[in-house]
């Protein structure tokens, strides 16, 4: 399909924007959870607050923002106030550990952070001043408003947004009375100051090295995208509820939240995902567009035991990837819907590729569609780099609007990943089909996907191989029926060392995050081996004729400690 004609793209900052639609809607709902809702006016003043109270704070232009906070309206705000002040907001994975929240926090230079308060234990959903005070366990003796951390050199402030903090962190209210002293013109000077190629947000994503990478996307590279979703692909208007579960820490969380407000709509969030609660508000809400994402996230929805009693009729679009059997088995519950695929990625904004509405349902159940408007792919041979035909398999690179334009800290790394072309290298394996559609065939970097979530091997083994008995650990990717596949670690021991597979897993739980934790462990004492190099495509051969052999299709759950 031809892409429509041309039209007019709003590139503009995002705190522009956001201030631009407040303006034109003001009491239009922009956001729903299950527990509150915001409108754009509302949306815009709060944003305005964490802009008024950063300034007020010292933070300077190009200085980093930590967002530690649950799915809700608040996370968004801040992101847009922030960027609006010319900061680089840093949305912070929710399920993150003490260890890994350290190491982000150094990495990224974050000079502030907001967090939500402390909850009951038997909640089950993060304590974060708790996980912070673990990380920083000086954090209680310090002034709130001036931190002085050795391991953490460059936070002034960590900031809990409720009535309350424990000793060390900074209150809703200390924020609040500071940016209540910031003139008008001060934040106008600000946020005249920010260039729609500066910088919007740093999102973090998991690396082939045992370090952490924040892509740097800027102002034009999500708005384009924004753009791009509304007018050639979803046809958005103020009218529609865009309905999703997306954590507001993950790239599509986030960029289609600046998708509803570029185009006007509402959209609609779960919260913490249930199930039976989505099916509520997609029917109740009356969603036109499920941006499930995932088949771990939308086969629940659909398996629900009165899902075909519900009135969807409101749904048009639902959009999800997954293996090809279950997508066609996934789009026959929703015959009057037209379930879309994409590829996606961090350093492309989120979709790389999407389906065309007029695609037919075999092209968009076995291929990740067209590339957006402005993005460029090629396959290459990884080795030689030349073009290859349509339908080979061969590395994909990518540049054009939507692209990241580097990774945060890292001149190195960025050098390494773009060429002199300007073509992003993603190691990832794809085809393109002779009409240009990309699909995803697997991964020559050594990473995992795992329910949605990246997982580098090699961040996993590095945290293993602190344990005391660990001589040798290989990660690879095991089969998995609902996360398509998830962790297993091949061990060698250390001499006269013993530990059993059991121990190894409680070695992980509650220290990174459950989603990075082994699910299987398995010993050996040889490795299959290539020269110098363990081959990791027969370990992974090795577990899943294991699993198989055993009936083994779901790896069991993982329990961690509140």
């Amino acid at each position: 399909m031809a892409e429509p004609g041309i039209h007019r793209i709003e590139v503009t900052t995002l705190g522009d924007l956001l201030d631009l639609r407040a303006a034109e809607l003001g009491e239009h709902l922009a956001m729903v959870f299950p527990d509150h809702q915001v409108t754009y006016a509302g949306l815009a003043e709060r944003a305005g607050f964490f802009a008024r109270g950063l300034l007020a704070a010292g933070l300077k232009p190009g200085e980093t923002v930590g967002i530690l906070l649950p799915n809700c309206a608040d996370a968004i705000a801040a992101l847009f106030g922030a960027a609006k002040a010319g900061l680089y907001p840093v949305p912070v994975n929710a399920r993150y550990k003490s260890l890994e929240l350290a190491d982000l926090i150094r990495h990224s230079r974050m000079r502030l952070l907001f967090i939500s308060p402390p909850v009951p234990a038997a909640s089950g959903a993060p304590d974060f001043p708790a996980l912070l005070s673990a990380a920083f366990p000086a954090l209680g003796g310090q002034d709130r408003t001036a931190l002085d951390l050795d391991d953490a050199p460059d936070l002034r402030q960590v900031v809990v947004l409720g009535e309350s903090a424990p000793p060390g962190f900074a209150t809703e209210a200390d924020f609040a009375a500071a940016g209540a002293g910031v003139p008008d013109g001060d934040l106008q000077r600000r946020r005249q100051l920010v260039k729609v190629r500066d910088p919007a947000v740093v999102m973090y994503t998991s690396g082939t090295a045992a370090e952490p990478k924040g892509a740097l996307l800027s102002h034009e590279a999500l708005i384009r995208f924004a753009d791009g979703t509304k007018q050639t692909r979803f046809f958005l208007t103020p009218q529609d509820r865009i309905w999703t579960a997306l954590p507001m820490f993950h790239i599509g969380g986030i960029a289609f939240s600046v998708a509803t407000i570029y185009a006007g709509a509402t959209l609609v969030h779960t919260g913490f995902f249930r199930p039976e609660l989505a099916l509520e508000q997609i029917a109740s809400m009356r969603c036109t567009i499920v941006l499930a994402a995932f088949e771990t996230i939308w086969l629940p929805v659909v398996n629900q035991p009165d899902f075909s009693d519900r009135d969807l009729s409101s749904v048009r679009i639902v959009m999800t990837v997954g293996v090809t059997e279950r997508l066609r088995d996934m789009a026959s519950r929703l015959p009057d819907a037209i379930q879309v695929s994409c590829f996606g990625m961090t350093e492309a904004s989120s979709f790389l590729s999407l389906s065309y509405l007029t695609d037919t349902l075999e092209q968009r159940v076995t291929t990740g569609g067209h590339p957006m408007p402005g993005m460029e792919c090629r396959v290459v041979d990884p080795v030689t780099g030349v073009d290859l035909p349509p339908d080979v398999e061969g590395e994909l690179l990518f540049r054009g609007s939507n692209c990241f334009s580097g990774y945060l800290n890292d001149p190195e790394l960025t050098a390494q990943v773009f060429d002199d072309e300007g073509w992003f290298h993603t190691m990832d394996v794809a085809t393109m089909d002779p009409d240009g559609r990309v699909t995803f065939v697997s991964r020559l970097k050594d990473m995992l996907k795992v329910g949605g979530e990246n997982v580098s091997a090699a961040e996993v083994e590095s945290y293993l191989l602190r344990h005391p008995a660990i001589g040798i650990v290989q990660v690879v990717s095991a089969p998995d029926d609902y996360y398509v596949e998830v962790p297993a670690a091949f061990i060698q021991l250390k001499p006269g060392a013993t530990v059993t597979e059991q121990e190894i897993i409680d070695f992980c739980a509650g220290k990174i995050a459950t989603f990075r934790v082994p699910r299987y462990v398995r010993f050996v004492t040889e490795w299959p081996m290539s020269g110098t190099k363990i081959k990791k495509a027969i370990l992974r051969e090795m577990i899943a004729t294991d699993l198989k052999a055993k009936g083994i299709t779901r790896a069991p759950k993982i329990t961690t400690a509140p």
